[in-house]
């Protein structure tokens, strides 16, 4: 944010995190209704329209115009989405797309939110523990079957944290590794906006406006272990314009 935020942004601010707070209070008993009385097959619906109804009127509130721009043509075919990290501002503007079948790859500390705890585990979303790289990838193995079989899509930010220097940081290979076990697409996903909006950790933003624009996929189905770093750097690229910025 290159301004402090007015009194009124603080205000719509705190109105936005309590009401985030209250629909998913809401919703949480919804959501374990509807996954029991559809044996778990609400889930998708869930993720692709509750999710959204919780994190739109939040941005609304806050004071942010949230849109969704698509650079081709939209899919429902299973693909590993990543997006930019910078902010808190990440988490409602990532339920707001409303990507069909799509599940979350989250730190493991988010957790102790109770909220996201609860409808976390009962829609199927994947923690993992950064800090210990063998359950890590233990968690992400054991997901593939549940992804292959559901025919599910995962969204994850390569970068790892918003904690990084740079518009856009340094990205990990997990994603990519993951969209080649898998023989999926990645579809990246810009977030035009948190970063000017919202910084690092803080709760409160500014209001203005974010743009998700969604590109076309990009094929994984021949690349090779020994050539991912230049892919991983090939697609970085991408979002360094995306962003405006060169390195």
């Amino acid at each position: 944010m290159s301004e402090p935020l007015t009194f009124i942004e603080y205000t719509r601010s705190v109105l936005g995190i309590l009401l985030f707070v209250i629909l998913f209070l809401i919703a949480i008993p919804v959501i374990f209704l509807l996954i029991v009385l559809t044996l778990g097959k609400a889930t998708n619906f869930i993720m692709k329209y509750v999710a959204p109804a919780i994190a739109r009127p939040v941005l609304a509130v806050i004071g942010i115009k949230f849109r969704k721009v698509y650079h081709g043509e939209p899919t429902d075919e299973p693909a590993v989405y990543i997006i930019n990290h910078s902010s808190t501002l990440d988490i409602p503007t990532m339920m707001s797309v409303g990507i069909p079948n799509i599940r979350f790859v989250a730190k493991w500390e988010i957790q102790y939110f109770p909220f996201f705890f609860i409808a976390g585990r009962l829609t199927g979303q994947v923690f993992i523990q950064r800090q210990n790289s063998e359950k890590a990838v233990q968690t992400l193995t054991n997901t593939y079957n549940r992804l292959r079989k559901h025919k599910l899509s995962i969204m994850l930010a390569p970068e790892g944290s918003r904690k990084h220097e740079g518009v856009i940081g340094p990205f990990k290979k997990g994603a990519f590794h993951i969209a080649m076990d898998l023989g999926y697409p990645i579809i990246p996903i810009y977030f035009e906006g948190n970063d000017k909006l919202s910084l690092g950790g803080s709760m409160f933003a500014k209001s203005g406006d974010v743009t998700a624009h969604i590109h076309p996929p990009i094929d994984t189905s021949d690349w090779k272990g020994e050539t991912i770093d230049d892919h991983i750097a090939s697609v970085r690229n991408k979002y360094l314009e995306w962003a405006g910025v060169t390195e």
